[in-house]
């Protein structure tokens, strides 16, 4: 079982989002289990949990993890096939988010589109990965910073900018035969505070 898969087809994506199979996912991830185990879990008819285990067995979400003999009847025991999912931009392909219809370092919604766009490109390079049996060479960096003022979050991305700039500057060799692009994305937002926070700090922050 995958750690995460990404869903780029619209019609998985619609079935991975009905309340009813995403539960069934959720009690899948966690070990495999039969129509009849689930039924009594999620409080449904095993034909009806047979009925949407089918429709996710069908775009990949779940599959065969064995059967067991119970009496007369054999039980097929399903697993989901990641423990969590993403649904990719390209599953609403038509409206997708294009970061290049404009760029506002300063934009939420521009750093939302990048993100998007991330998303879509690595899952869509972790899909041709798979296909040809190869690993996708990506790196991540997360963290947290907390800054005493607006006026040190300015520098500090002032500093970053400067600082990525040289590496890119240093490294980037546009004439490199055999050479491959690789795309940088540094972020910077407010982290997200729990449910209780007041509404107006989240509105508030830059």
């Amino acid at each position: 079982m995958l750690d995460v898969s990404v869903i780029e087809d619209a019609e998985a994506a619609a079935v991975s989002l009905d309340p009813t199979r995403a539960r069934l996912l959720a009690e899948l991830a966690a070990g495999p289990a039969s129509a009849t185990m689930l039924a009594g879990r999620v409080g449904l008819p095993r034909q009806k949990v047979n009925y949407h285990l089918r429709a996710l067995e069908k775009h990949g979400l779940v599959e065969l993890a064995g059967e067991r003999r119970k009496g007369n009847v054999t039980e097929r025991l399903m697993r989901a096939t990641a423990g969590s999912y993403v649904i990719s931009p390209l599953a609403l392909a038509a409206v997708q988010p294009d970061p290049d219809r404009f760029r506002d370092q300063l934009s939420a919604r521009w750093l939302l589109a990048v993100a998007a766009r991330l998303v879509r490109d690595v899952g869509a390079l972790i899909t041709g990965a798979e296909r040809a049996r190869k690993r996708v060479a990506t790196f991540a960096l997360d963290g947290e910073v907390r800054f005493a003022s607006a006026a040190d979050r300015a520098a500090f991305v002032e500093e970053l900018t400067r600082g990525v700039s040289a590496l890119v500057a240093k490294y980037h060799d546009a004439d490199a035969e055999g050479g491959r692009p690789h795309r940088i994305v540094v972020a910077l937002h407010p982290t997200v505070k729990p449910q209780d926070a007041a509404p107006n700090e989240i509105e508030a922050a830059p």
